[in-house]
């Protein structure tokens, strides 16, 4: 996706232009059919719990402030994450934050809580589809950023919790992390003692993670129309 500022060298058709995977060029066939029309900034908004509200460590530690840095001051992000949070506290809050808010993107994280209270995974799955629409009717573009039960849960348990992020993300054609803590949830290294929560090392990680997903979420244009 192309934004920035664009300028034309004055001796050859290439454009000069950044983009968010660095410095590039494009060569033009003719220099006379330039035009520069640089992408809006958008508003992401990340919607989750504990994973993502930079538990028991500093707000500038999380891999939400680090994905404010990434990208510069091209785009805001807003982080509404609460520790704790479940599908059911979501969904009833959400509204609210998408008016406060005003995002162009939701970065969807949560359902871990519920999974961890051992609550239905039809259930969780519902409440998370309904968030999906709410989102999507807003409108706003949606990524998903899934998480797993650890194994002592059972597997019968475990796989219907795991499948319920693929299976809301084949159905609204959507970007998806299956897992946030992969890389690092069997790390002892990169876990807090609790051995559910990241550490401040892994945060770079985590945003790593997720990078795909927001990045395919900026290439696309804003579901907002300018009345």
């Amino acid at each position: 996706m192309l934004k920035g500022l664009l300028t034309l060298h004055p001796f050859t058709p290439v454009i000069w232009c950044r983009t968010r995977q660095g410095i590039g060029a494009l060569t033009l066939a003719l220099m006379g059919l330039l035009t520069s029309m640089p992408a809006s900034a958008q508003t992401i908004l990340v919607f989750g719990d504990s994973l993502s509200s930079a538990h028991n460590m500093p707000e500038d530690k999380g891999w939400v402030h680090l994905l404010q840095q990434r990208l510069g001051n091209e785009d805001k992000v807003i982080n509404a994450s609460i520790s704790g949070e479940t599908t059911s506290g979501g969904l009833a809050r959400l509204p609210r934050t998408l008016k406060q808010t005003d995002p162009d993107i939701v970065l969807l994280e949560l359902g871990g809580n519920d999974g961890l209270r051992g609550l239905p995974p039809r259930q969780i799955n519902d409440r998370l589809d309904q968030m999906i629409q709410m989102i999507r009717d807003y409108p706003a573009k949606v990524g998903i950023l899934g998480i797993m039960i650890p194994p002592n849960y059972g597997p019968q348990y475990s796989d219907a919790f795991k499948n319920i992020y693929p299976e809301l993300a084949e159905k609204y054609g959507l970007p998806l992390k299956p897992f946030i803590l992969d890389n690092i949830a069997f790390n002892d290294d990169l876990m807090q003692k609790d051995g559910i929560h990241p550490n401040a090392a892994a945060q770079p990680t985590v945003l790593d993670n997720v990078w795909s997903v927001v990045d395919q979420l900026l290439s696309l244009p804003p579901l907002k129309t300018d009345d």
